[in-house]
């Protein structure tokens, strides 16, 4: 998956620009362990959403990053750290969190146009959204230092589906924070966006937390099907690159959309992250290798 180089890059550069955030940041993985693994209560037969998925997330953004590090300052991969473990904090909703929190996300008709929606859809369908109330609730045991810290936490967590990264007044390229530094929200979005999308591999959902002979939607037993078959994902300086074992064709068709969507997703980011910001993403194709 990482290119060579790239492990625990900004774990590293953290450490060394600014020992006090990383010391915030270093316990955050251990306080959200047995929280994030509350997500299996709404969603028990759901591709994996605990720490495993939020650490793959980490280390695609170190991947992206690459040599780039050496212009982020140290709030910048402060608050990208927090987000890729906290963005998908809203999917461990307790039924009780669900009611708590859904007054405070703008979920509009949502119930009036999705009348049959049970509490597990309407969380999956804005979890993001749940993320930031989570983060803004918890901001003082997950020892966050600033509300500016907060809110680009909060901004860069909802980031990573649907939100808008042209809005400028939700996602300014120079938010500034309390050490004078800036922090460019669209670029760490992005890289939270698509980091999340192209966690699809085999490694995703390891066959000691899920059992497909145990699966009856038919939906969820294809998406189980489809991390299965997805052995690998190389990421160069130019593509990413996914090996399927699979001959078969319903399944191939399946994958391909999975393709066709990462490739949308990237191409979101590069756009959004070059026209808005100083920084770049340079891969530009999404490539399906059929294997043996």
């Amino acid at each position: 998956m990482a290119k060579e180089g790239t492990d625990f890059l900004c774990e590293k550069r953290l450490k060394n620009l600014n020992p006090d955030l990383y010391s915030r940041y270093k316990d955050t993985p251990f306080a959200l362990n047995k929280i994030l693994d509350r997500f299996r209560i709404l969603f028990p037969e759901f591709t994996d959403h605990t720490l495993l998925h939020c650490v793959t997330v980490a280390d695609f953004c170190n991947v992206l990053i690459g040599s780039q590090i050496d212009i982020m300052n140290e709030d910048e991969i402060y608050v990208l750290l927090m987000a890729s473990y906290l963005h998908d904090s809203g999917m461990a909703m307790r039924e009780k969190d669900v009611e708590d929190f859904k007054e405070q996300i703008p979920y509009g008709d949502y119930f009036e146009t999705h009348p049959d929606a049970s509490t597990s859809d309407f969380v999956r369908e804005f979890h993001h959204e749940f993320s930031g109330v989570f983060i803004r609730k918890y901001a003082g045991m997950l020892d966050i230092p600033s509300d500016e810290h907060v809110f680009s936490i909060v901004q860069v967590s909802r980031g990573h589906r649907r939100t808008d990264l042209y809005d400028e007044k939700e996602y300014p390229a120079e938010f500034r924070v309390p050490s004078g530094n800036t922090v460019c929200l669209p670029y760490l979005s992005a890289l939270i966006r698509l980091s999340d999308e192209i966690d699809v591999v085999a490694s995703r959902n390891p066959l000691l937390l899920y059992d497909l002979d145990t699966l009856e939607d038919a939906k969820q037993i294809m998406e189980h099907l489809k991390h299965k078959v997805i052995r690998s994902l190389i990421t160069t300086d130019d593509s990413f690159t996914m090996s399927v074992y699979t001959e078969d064709a319903e399944l191939i068709k399946q994958i391909e959309g999975v393709r066709d969507k990462m490739q949308r997703t990237l191409d979101y980011c590069r756009d959004v992250v070059e026209k808005r910001t100083k920084y770049r993403i340079t891969q530009k194709h999404v490539v399906m290798r059929l294997m043996e």
